[in-house]
């Protein structure tokens, strides 16, 4: 009697597991994606610097009550005594000042859309396709390349023309002469006799001290995250 051949055996293979698989490798590299476009270290450490800043600023801030108290204004008896007392009340009040430029320039801002919008878009894209950039890989617009000088070259002539060839200058002229207007008059007129001033307290306190700092801070991560 011949000897039946044996059934050949048909390799299985598990749907489910390789679901899984496709699943768990699509995952992987959607979450390297949003990895790769998120903010850059640089860009971190200067929005940290500037949240800290002003925290810090806002925490020294005077007394609003201190500041509008009317019993300590007087009319100054000359220009001299006028300029003596804008420099102590500029010492005391400093956040409380930098607050009302801040505030005077945001309304501005804000009653002119237009503007706003234009200022708005000219600092993102210094932030995004120059400053937090990285070199590599390159960048490409409307499929061109474009090298980091013909970058910088491209924002430098929209800075210019959106701040003297539109209503950008104007309303940022406008706001800072009314709010340093409004400053020097306090100033001039606010008696700094009662004022208890801290001659150790740095010139570089407030909201303008990450100017100073996030040079030394962010300027080496950004140049380092640009080679």
């Amino acid at each position: 009697m011949a000897t039946a051949s044996p059934t050949p055996v048909l390799p299985i293979s598990n749907p489910q597991t390789t679901t899984t698989t496709v699943a768990a490798a699509t995952t992987t590299d959607t979450q390297q994606t949003i990895i790769g476009v998120g903010p850059t270290p640089a860009l971190r450490s200067f929005i940290n610097r500037i949240s800290e800043t002003v925290q810090g600023g806002l925490s020294n801030r005077r007394q609003w009550a201190e500041l509008v108290d009317r019993s300590a204004f007087a009319k100054p008896e000359s220009v001299s005594d006028a300029t003596l007392r804008i420099r102590k009340n500029y010492s005391y009040f400093r956040t409380n000042y930098l607050s009302l430029l801040a505030v005077v320039l945001a309304f501005s801002l804000i009653t002119n859309p237009f503007s706003l919008i234009l200022l708005t878009g000219l600092l993102a894209a210094w932030l995004f396709l120059y400053l937090f950039r990285p070199s590599d890989p390159p960048l490409v617009l409307f499929g061109r390349q474009f090298s980091e000088r013909e970058t910088l070259g491209v924002l430098i002539v929209s800075t210019v023309v959106v701040i003297f060839l539109t209503s950008v200058g104007s309303v940022l002229v406008s706001a800072l002469m009314i709010g340093l207007a409004i400053v020097c008059t306090h100033a001039a007129f606010r008696v700094p006799e009662d004022l208890f001033l801290d001659d150790q307290e740095s010139p570089a306190t407030g909201f303008l001290s990450f100017l100073a700092g996030a040079a030394p801070t962010s300027g080496p991560a950004a140049v380092s995250a640009r080679v």
